[in-house]
């Protein structure tokens, strides 16, 4: 909590000048609500950057985005490839539902991946913004691989391995 306190300050500069350029480039919205799993499958819901067109789940591909998303605002691909739009996830944290690192929440939809992490006890870990699977594949990894890597966390967790995590973290999004 003290951390991201000490974040949002840090960044509050930047955050409100997204939430302008938001607001007159977009569609006048600034934040968008994701319904995701929290710690012991409780809902929560996760602050973001918007990114995207309205109603955009409605429109073309689903779900997923792909590459040249044509629902994706232009200032939503600088977010996004910056990570900026998880910026407001600090917030999450200052509520108790997050924390920095930790199993990747879950789209509540995602039935495979809960059912698995919670016959683990992964979901009795309160999540993060990054995690051991992140760092590890992310994406590219299935959700039984993504499952090993979170229970590998919670059979490992300590301070070092929240280091490593923290500094892989960074690297992987300078590197992109």
């Amino acid at each position: 909590v003290v951390l991201s306190s000490l974040a949002i300050l840090f960044f509050l500069p930047l955050i409100l000048i997204i939430m302008l350029i938001l607001k007159f480039t977009g569609e006048g919205e600034i934040f968008f609500f994701q319904k995701r799993v929290g710690k012991k499958g409780k809902i929560i819901k996760l602050f973001k950057f918007v990114t995207m067109l309205k109603d955009s789940e409605k429109i073309g591909t689903g779900t997923v985005t792909i590459k040249n998303d044509p629902r994706v605002l232009p200032f939503g691909k600088f977010l996004r490839f910056s990570k900026i739009n998880e910026l407001p996830q600090l917030f999450n944290i200052l509520k108790g539902e997050l924390t920095f690192i930790g199993p990747r929440p879950a789209l509540y939809n995602q039935e495979d991946l809960i059912q698995l992490r919670t016959q683990k006890k992964i979901h009795m870990l309160i999540p993060g913004i990054t995690g051991w699977a992140q760092v590890n594949g992310r994406d590219r990894l299935t959700i039984s691989e993504k499952v090993e890597m979170d229970y590998y966390y919670l059979n490992n967790n300590s301070f070092w391995i929240d280091i490593k995590i923290m500094w892989l973290t960074l690297v992987k999004v300078f590197r992109s």
